[in-house]
């Protein structure tokens, strides 16, 4: 994994084309300290793709096969490495945007599904593929898939293992859109540039009040959503935001 800095966007890419970009505990680790060390204050976007022609394969299978730890140890180093890729993602402060180059499986799907905002080329294919190994979904698999596509969908995902296209992703929204191979980075630019404009402190405001809100009542996510507009009420973003639009001009956030 190789991780670039182009303006205020982060580009964070897997590198390992030779075995479509399966991803090691060491890749995990570097992942999640680069979405960890991420603030606005100094990046509005993060991008995630693959190099060559896949996004991720997932998990390294090869590494799977060496001799398995004891369950205690085996916890703590999935807690630490793709565990770890998922908190870090939930609650990265910056938006973060999937460039879906190629095939996304197992880990690369999750990752897919963790992510904010997602485009993938047409022809890219995907699967919850942990079954086929013998393994549950992990990388918050069993958590973010139903959120997206829904419970019932997941679960046949989950339980098959099925390989389906762009297309289909998008239907399942686990991605926002499914275009030509040509037009992908296109499109995740504009999507970037568009999130340039926008006050990146308040995205992580909403980001944090949705992820927090999916699994509370009514009531005690309303009282959080209120608590977090008190934050972005005195924040600098909203001042600007008021006063561009009293002098009829765009507003200049992220400066």
């Amino acid at each position: 994994m190789h991780v670039d800095t182009d303006g205020s966007v982060l580009e964070i890419t897997f590198d390992r084309p030779g075995v479509l970009n399966a991803i090691t505990t060491e890749t995990a680790e570097a992942l999640a300290d680069a979405l960890e060390d991420a603030s606005p204050e100094k990046y509005h976007a993060i991008v995630i793709t693959g190099e060559g022609d896949a996004f991720s394969a997932g998990g390294d299978v090869e590494a799977m096969a060496e001799e398995p730890a004891p369950p205690t140890e085996s916890y703590d180093e999935v807690t630490a490495t793709f565990g770890r890729v998922v908190e870090a993602m939930l609650e990265c402060p910056v938006p973060i945007v999937a460039n879906v180059n190629g095939d996304a499986v197992g880990a690369g799907l999750a990752i897919v599904a963790l992510s904010d905002i997602a485009y993938a080329a047409e022809d890219a294919t995907f699967s919850c593929a942990f079954v086929r190994v013998g393994l549950i979904p992990d990388t918050g698999g069993t958590f973010m898939l139903p959120h997206l596509v829904g419970l019932r969908a997941a679960k046949k995902l989950a339980f098959t293992g099925e390989f389906f296209d762009a297309e289909r992703a998008a239907e399942l929204d686990l991605v926002n859109e499914a275009v030509p191979a040509d037009e992908l980075d296109d499109r995740v630019t504009e999507t970037v540039d568009r999130l340039g404009r926008r006050p990146t402190d308040v995205i992580g405001m909403m980001k944090q009040a949705m992820h927090e809100n999916m699994g509370r009542r009514w009531p005690e996510a309303l009282d959080y959503e209120n608590l977090l507009q008190v934050h972005a009420r005195s924040s600098e973003s909203h001042e600007e935001g008021v006063s561009a639009f009293l002098e009829g001009r765009d507003p200049e956030f992220n400066e």
